[in-house]
């Protein structure tokens, strides 16, 4: 993974930059993981079953040694009852309104092993959107396996392309393309070209039953 850009937070991040991932971006995120799991009261089997993921990736997630995909914290997610923007690194907000989300005030999740940037547009206390702007480097994805929850999803491309994966039926976008589907439909998504994406993903927080393989 390219790690010659000066950093995708910055506000004059232009669509070639490949996005930077910090050496300790793992280890907060694994310990986010096990301390959610502790706090309902799970052991790394329990969580291992609610998920479908194996004990060993929870593991080693836990420990820092494993990066997830977006689909895997989908998955955790909704197993230990947070929205995904809950593993988000922390950021001071604007003290100045609860609504606004500035530039540079952006809660940022760094998947180092799928070649993800997600930057949450929405402020920290939630509501019933999730909105981000993904950055995706050459060849990135959300995953190996499609994914299906309660909800609806719509993605923007901003530049790039991003093949969108809709009920195993490949959809590629291009800048200024859009699509909106039920997340009941299986879907994943990657980045197929040599140059860096981006794009503007909003999905309704999940509700119901459990997220499963499509």
């Amino acid at each position: 993974m390219s790690r010659d850009a000066a950093g995708a937070e910055t506000p004059d991040k232009t669509a070639g930059e490949a996005i930077m991932l910090p050496e300790d971006a793992e280890h907060r995120l694994g310990e986010t993981v096990r301390l959610l799991r502790q706090r309902a009261g799970f052991s790394i089997q329990e969580l291992a079953r609610r998920t479908g993921l194996s004990t060993g990736m929870i593991s080693q997630l836990e420990r820092g040694l494993a990066s997830p995909s977006i689909r895997s914290l989908r998955l955790l997610s909704v197993a230990l009852g947070v929205p995904i923007s809950y593993f988000f690194e922390p950021h001071a907000p604007d003290p100045s309104s609860q609504y606004i989300v500035r530039r540079n005030d952006r809660r940022l999740l760094r998947l180092t092993a799928s070649g993800v940037l997600k930057e949450s547009l929405t402020p920290a206390q939630g509501g019933a959107l999730e909105i981000y702007e993904l950055t995706l480097n050459p060849g990135a994805s959300s995953g190996a396996d499609f994914v299906q929850h309660v909800g609806e999803k719509a993605v923007y491309v901003l530049a790039g392309r991003l093949r969108i994966w809709l009920d195993h039926e490949p959809h590629v976008l291009a800048a200024g393309d859009s699509v909106c589907f039920p997340s009941t439909v299986p879907h994943m998504f990657d980045n197929p070209e040599q140059e860096v994406a981006r794009a503007i993903w909003v999905t309704t927080l999940h509700s119901g039953p459990p997220a499963r393989e499509g």
